[in-house]
């Protein structure tokens, strides 16, 4: 099977020549499009496990695990230029700790509009997961800079 080609002939970031002004850091860019298709992968798979299993935070849980690691190896090639197996269980590990906080943020989202709402529609509980995954988003990309890939 070939590979995808959006994340195998993507060139890697390029580091900016002396006295280059940019507006936007084009990491951030990448980090963002990485961000939608997993934020779409995580509520997509959340939704469908919503109906097959009994309980929304066990529906969070799997699937926020998956697109977890979706989301760490798509940032690792293509918004952060890392190639190569040298440090992947090394970087899917840490990420794993990032995974807890965001995992914690929205099990506490979750947790609140049960509190709030007797059997809350899988939309609501869907936007709510969302919505909690706006702060740990900022947390995730300077953590994934200045942290796990650090030393690309």
């Amino acid at each position: 099977m070939a590979a995808t080609p959006l994340l195998s002939e993507v060139a890697p970031p390029r580091a900016l020549t002396p006295g280059t002004v940019r507006l936007l850091d084009p990491a951030l860019v990448r980090f963002a499009c990485v961000g939608i298709g997993s934020t779409v992968l995580h509520l997509g798979l959340f939704a469908g496990l919503l109906q097959a299993l009994p309980y929304s935070q066990a529906a969070n849980l799997g699937a926020l695990l998956l697109a977890t690691v979706a989301n760490t190896a798509a940032n690792r090639r293509w918004t952060f230029g890392v190639t190569g197996t040298e440090g992947v269980a090394r970087q899917h590990l840490q990420s794993l700790g990032l995974f807890a906080l965001t995992w914690a943020l929205s099990a506490a989202a979750l947790w609140l509009l049960h509190s709030t709402t007797t059997q809350p529609p899988a939309l609501m509980q869907t936007i709510v997961v969302g919505g909690s995954m706006v702060g740990s988003t900022v947390v995730r990309f300077l953590a994934m800079r200045f942290w796990i890939f650090r030393d690309r």
